[in-house]
């Protein structure tokens, strides 16, 4: 009797552990790692309205738990930087659940030309399925925006729209091609030639509410490719 009087409390720690555990915590945490330039890191928008974050805010509303998101992205990055940024990571980990790329306005902002950008691009897809652990189905892209039609690119010049739209084509072509979900967000940016509050501060890069268009796009989709 004394030992079963000495195990009453471990018994009872031990069943107090048991009905603390609900029936959603073992609910799986999907990782994430967001892979781009200016556009995925945010930049003029605070931490929160990165799309990046707003999706993963928007998923976890929805039930599906995903961590905070892994950014490596920098404004100013080519694909070529991007490529070698990812090379160069510290602790970047080997798997991912789910992985986004959006780049390629900076190749086309410094004139570089399409037929140079798509060798890096094809790598970086091929980088991106690497990264989660060889699912083609866990890997989305999301097309470039048109800056074209902000102030900046407006004082800027020239046909940034059309330039835009050839890297886009040569972009879902290669995503078709492997198999990878590509969300097309550029329409919704160039609804910023009408409407200012989708403009951030800098007169260039989108603002929080534009980010939140691009998330409501592409949510639901998200979500069936984390069934997959």
């Amino acid at each position: 009797m004394n030992y079963m009087r000495s195990l009453a409390p471990v018994f009872l720690v031990m069943l107090s552990l048991l009905f603390s555990c609900g029936p959603g915590d073992d609910t799986p945490s999907f990782s994430f790692l967001a892979l781009g330039d200016s556009y995925t890191i945010g930049q003029s928008v605070a931490e929160s309205e990165r799309w990046p974050v707003q999706l993963a805010t928007a998923l976890n509303a929805q039930g599906i738990s995903v961590r905070p998101p892994v950014i490596i992205a920098r404004t100013g990055w080519r694909a070529d930087q991007l490529i070698e940024a990812i090379e160069n990571a510290a602790n970047l980990g080997t798997q991912y659940d789910m992985v986004s790329l959006l780049i390629g306005v900076n190749n086309q902002f410094q004139g570089r030309s399409v037929t140079s950008f798509t060798p890096d691009f094809e790598k970086l897809l091929q980088m991106a399925i690497g990264l989660t652990g060889g699912n083609p189905d866990r890997v989305f892209v999301l097309s470039i925006p048109d800056y074209g039609v902000t102030p900046f690119g407006i004082g800027w010049g020239g046909d940034i729209g059309a330039e835009i739209d050839e890297y886009n084509a040569a972009s879902k072509e290669l995503c078709d091609q492997y198999g990878i979900a590509y969300f097309d967000i550029t329409p919704i940016s160039r609804e910023a030639a009408t409407d200012a509050e989708l403009i951030a501060s800098d007169r260039l890069h989108p603002s929080g509410k534009m980010y939140q268009r691009w998330v409501d796009l592409i949510q639901h989709d998200i979500q069936r490719l984390l069934s997959r």
